[in-house]
């Protein structure tokens, strides 16, 4: 009896292993049926899902404008004396005195050197008693000719006529000698004075009072006319055909032309100038002619040899359309462009033609009207098409021309 007792509970429990693993078994393939399932349903929930727009780009736009633009053309310039003298003795002899100060201004006329002239005031009375004793010998030589031409035939021989002809040439000629060298002395005695013989400054005198002086010794002094002053620079070969087109077309450039300078510090000079001449040969070795201007110089702030800066612009500068530096962008090629907005409120690239900026204004030439929209900020996330959204600009110095901030008004 015990032995077919443990014989019959043998196989129960092999039974009951073999439904565990059934069980789990059935539990795995469930779960793997859900996840494929639920795989399932993921792409069609994405699919039923809205979906999400790319959000509009808030830009400031502005219109372009017509504006003048002045550019101004910039030149190194050369100050120079529109007249230079060098002041030498015309005759020689000691200073008596100077009438001048060392570095003023004189004027044309005005008496600088004395020289100690009592030598030739005796020679110009010397010379004086010389043409009289000439002219007095002259009247008796032309007496004596008169007598003999009123002789009857035979009484005078001819040589004697001869003779008294020629005595009376000779008085004459001695007059007319006397007469020049009295001008000589004269004239010797005059320039024992040394005037100015242009308007200008005076520099450092070269002799003082007790010098003695002559011709041979060098200048005296040296006077240069600084109001007004020329201002030189030079022009390319190019650039002058231009020029020499633009005047036979009657466009003169004291008419149209506005002729400004900077000094050396920096500062603007407060007095415009006109165009004086252009040189009569172009430099071989530079391709460049000199073209000189004249500037009126009262207050001496422009010194002969020193360099200024030119600059030249309209008197009436002509209109372009012109946009902020900030609306300006890349493009490829090397051109560049703006980003134009249109009515639909998306934004297209052009390409333009500009000149160089001045002011925070750029001209556009080509590729734009007035009145067309352009981005001026936020053109770094724009593209072909792009849907924006309009935004008040930032007053600042990259999208404002002529903004100022508060702390450079200081």
């Amino acid at each position: 009896m015990e032995e077919t007792t443990e014989t019959n509970a043998k196989p129960a429990r092999k039974t009951s292993g073999a439904a565990a693993a059934f069980g789990w078994l059935l539990t795995a393939a469930a779960a793997l049926a859900t996840g494929w399932l639920l795989r399932g349903l993921m792409p069609q929930e994405k699919q039923n899902r809205p979906q999400m727009q790319a959000p509009e780009i808030s830009v400031a736009v502005m219109a372009a404008t017509n504006r003048p633009y002045n550019r101004p053309q910039k030149f190194i310039a050369h100050a120079e004396a529109m007249q230079e003298v060098d002041l030498l003795p015309q005759v020689d002899g000691y200073i008596k005195k100077l009438h001048f100060s060392e570095g003023a201004t004189v004027k044309a006329g005005d008496l600088l050197y004395e020289l100690d002239d009592e030598r030739y005031q005796a020679v110009v009375k010397q010379r004086e008693a010389d043409l009289e004793a000439a002219k007095a010998e002259q009247r008796r030589a032309d007496r004596y000719l008169e007598r003999t031409r009123k002789a009857k035939p035979g009484v005078i021989p001819e040589s004697e006529r001869d003779t008294a002809e020629a005595k009376a040439e000779s008085a004459k000629a001695a007059v007319l000698q006397a007469e020049a060298n009295l001008i000589v002395a004269r004239y010797d005695l005059k320039k024992t004075k040394v005037h100015a013989p242009i308007s200008g400054q005076i520099g450092k005198s070269n002799a003082y009072t007790g010098d003695y002086v002559s011709p041979a010794k060098g200048a005296l002094a040296r006077i240069v006319q600084i109001d007004p002053i020329r201002v030189s620079f030079p022009m390319t070969d190019r650039a002058f055909v231009g020029w020499r087109k633009a005047v036979a077309a009657g466009n003169t450039v004291n008419d149209g032309i506005r002729l400004r300078l900077k000094l050396p510090d920096g500062s603007d000079y407060d007095a415009q100038g006109e165009w004086d001449f252009d040189d009569n040969a172009m430099s071989a070795e530079t391709a460049t002619i000199s073209m000189r201007l004249s500037f009126p110089n009262p207050h001496r702030l422009l010194v002969p040899n020193s360099y200024v800066t030119l600059m030249t612009d309209f008197k009436k500068p002509p209109l372009h359309v012109c946009v902020p530096q900030s609306a300006i962008a890349d493009a490829l090629g090397g051109d560049v462009q703006v980003y134009v907005l249109g009515d639909d409120m998306t934004v297209q690239p052009r390409v333009v033609k500009t000149l160089e900026m001045h002011e925070g204004w750029v001209p556009v030439t080509e590729g734009l009207k007035e009145g067309e929209r352009v981005v001026i900020s936020g053109t770094g996330k724009l593209g072909p098409g792009v849907k924006v959204v309009l935004a008040e600009p930032t007053p600042n110095e990259d999208i404002t021309p002529g903004f100022q901030r508060k702390s450079d008004e200081k």
